[in-house]
């Protein structure tokens, strides 16, 4: 893989049983080019938490990633509510998912916490009202 392989994923809001085709046609596509496994699984998880994130706040968004030799850059971006404090969501166990989306198994505030710890570089900006943009980044070589 000499040029960059972008990839552009949209997730549907409000529907749980399509979240997760984005990253997992992402890993899919990193075995395809020899990717390290544990670099794939880092990527799957962060990117599944932030699709996740995008089913039960933001209605849904888009996901660009890009793959090079170097890294896998994910951005992830929605017109969600945003988050008013970026800090407090950053917090295991903060979350602010109706009872109807706990009732399901998700919304337990882990999913920034989660999608920091599997990635090597990390950005969240978001403006109330406007939405939210995650940057994320998974270093392939060491």
């Amino acid at each position: 893989m000499s040029a960059p392989v972008i990839l552009k994923y949209s997730v549907p809001g409000d529907d749980f049983t399509r979240a997760g085709e984005a990253s997992s046609a992402v890993k899919k596509a990193l075995k395809k080019l020899g990717v390290a496994p544990d670099v794939i699984r880092k990527v799957a998880i962060a990117m599944y938490e932030g699709e996740i994130n995008m089913v039960i706040h933001a209605d849904g968004g888009e996901i660009t990633v890009e793959i090079t030799p170097e890294y896998v850059n994910m951005v992830l971006a929605d017109t969600g509510p945003g988050i008013a404090d970026i800090d407090l969501a950053m917090k295991e166990g903060y979350s602010t998912a109706p009872d109807n989306v706990r009732s399901l198994g998700f919304g337990a505030g882990m999913g920034l916490p989660n999608m920091k710890k599997y990635t090597d570089e990390m950005k969240v900006e978001s403006q109330v009202g406007v939405g939210t943009t995650v940057t994320m980044r998974v270093y392939v070589q060491p």
